[in-house]
């Protein structure tokens, strides 16, 4: 039992996603608790964006398919070079966790996809229903641009984001892959990297970023005071000092501005929004 094949992909979003549809429609989808098929019959989807997959939700999926069974079906389209196959476009997890689960069987819905949907398929399902890290995410993007020749205009269009989402979050794979590495492990953020890109020296600013656990802004001061040479009444910030600064903000909760001066004299800058943050900040410098 299929979908019938339908431009666009508004009835295979339909099947996973629950989106709204007419009721006639509603009545033609088939049941897709009916249909199973057999675990090693089902293959992992060669468009699939993730590549990482958290070990320990996995083991807590697992434990629950254990308990409850699979609740939602995995979306699959027959596999065309092996009759009798599917390969899976989205719930790839829910199939990884079923064999450890030790599952023989899983219910599937049978979806009628080209190849061109089948990816995008495969990255809305991610996105929407457990976040592929920033890396994953921009890899996605860039199929589809590469292999199906979408423009940043379509890609956002389709993902219901902004075009300047699209292109920041491609652009961060203009970054050396071991700064790519780091965000892909979560020692660097998307904010944390965004700065670095163009650098020469991407790779040591990163190294000092994550040791020195810089926020976002800090990075963007920090990059500003590494290209140098600086303009004409512009002040140099020492990379120390705006290590101190993040470790006050961290420790204050409140945004806090370090400026030293070449003697090493300065001033130390503490801003607060409310009369609450006022009062805080009051009791703590007064040893209250």
């Amino acid at each position: 039992m299929k979908f019938n094949k339908k431009k666009g992909l508004g009835r295979g979003l339909t099947a996973l996603f629950g989106d709204q549809v007419h009721e006639k429609e509603k009545k033609k989808a088939p049941i897709a608790g009916n249909i199973k098929a057999q675990i090693g019959d089902l293959s992992a989807n060669k468009y699939q964006p993730r590549v990482h997959f958290d070990e320990e939700k996995l083991e807590e999926l697992a434990n629950s398919i254990k308990k409850n069974g699979i609740i939602q079906p995995i979306a699959v389209r027959e596999d065309k070079q092996d009759a009798g196959r599917y390969q899976i476009v989205a719930g790839e997890r829910r199939w990884l966790a079923a064999q450890r689960a030790g599952l023989h069987e899983v219910p599937i819905v049978i979806l009628d996809l080209d190849d061109n949907e089948a990816l995008e398929l495969a990255i809305v399902e991610n996105i929407q229903r457990d976040d592929l890290n920033v890396i994953e995410e921009a890899k996605g993007y860039q199929r589809l641009a590469n292999e199906f020749g979408y423009d940043h205009e379509k890609i956002a269009k389709f993902m219901s984001k902004s075009r300047s989402h699209i292109s920041n979050t491609m652009r961060l794979l203009t970054l050396p892959e071991d700064v790519i590495g780091m965000i892909e492990e979560g020692n660097l953020t998307a904010g944390q990297a965004r700065p670095l890109i163009g650098l020469s020296n991407a790779t040591n600013i990163a190294e000092e970023v994550v040791s020195k656990k810089l926020s976002a802004r800090s990075v963007e001061i920090l990059v500003r005071q590494k290209k140098g040479p600086q303009k004409s009444g512009q002040h140099r910030i020492d990379a120390n000092i705006i290590s101190e600064q993040q470790k006050m903000v961290d420790n204050l909760g409140l945004n806090v501005t370090i400026y030293n001066k070449k003697n090493n004299s300065g001033k130390i800058t503490i801003l607060y929004k409310n009369l609450d943050q006022f009062e805080y900040l009051a009791r703590l410098l007064k040893g209250n």
